[in-house]
């Protein structure tokens, strides 16, 4: 093992230690994935197919590259806080969401096999505040 002083470490890692409290409510965590899908509004998101009638034990395993829990997975805060992997059940768990509400983030069913980044944002805006349901995407999507 190589010994290395604080300052050398720094200079080659990438230490959040403010990650286990920064993030810490549900709330925050959605906010800051929204922030993520913000960083390139025009960019094109890999949906999820069939989220709704795929089996739960199967459902929880699917995953894409480029899908909307995989930019949640790139953030080192995130998987410093306990995120996993880029699945649709470790981001269900993760983001203390119900099926429900991440299949309105991630299926395809709502525009097809791209999702645009802008709108992913505001469909996670939504869930922080389980009730509001429509008027609350239509208030982010006019807000954001």
């Amino acid at each position: 093992m190589k010994h290395q002083t604080v300052d050398q470490l720094n200079a080659v890692a990438d230490v959040h230690a403010e990650a286990t409290s920064l993030f810490a409510t549900r709330a925050q965590r959605l906010e800051r994935w929204a922030k993520l899908l913000e960083q390139n509004l025009d960019r094109r998101l890999v949906a999820l197919t069939g989220t709704e009638y795929t089996a739960p034990d199967l459902r929880d395993k699917m995953r894409c590259a480029g899908s909307p829990i995989d930019v949640a997975f790139e953030d080192p805060i995130f998987r410093a806080q306990g995120l996993a992997d880029d699945t649709y059940g470790e981001g269900r768990r993760f983001f203390e969401l119900s099926d429900w509400q991440l299949h309105e983030i991630v299926c395809h069913c709502h525009v097809g096999a791209s999702l645009p980044a802008r709108w992913t944002a505001s469909r996670v805006r939504a869930a922080i505040s389980p009730g509001s349901g429509v008027f609350a995407w239509l208030r982010a999507l006019f807000i954001h």
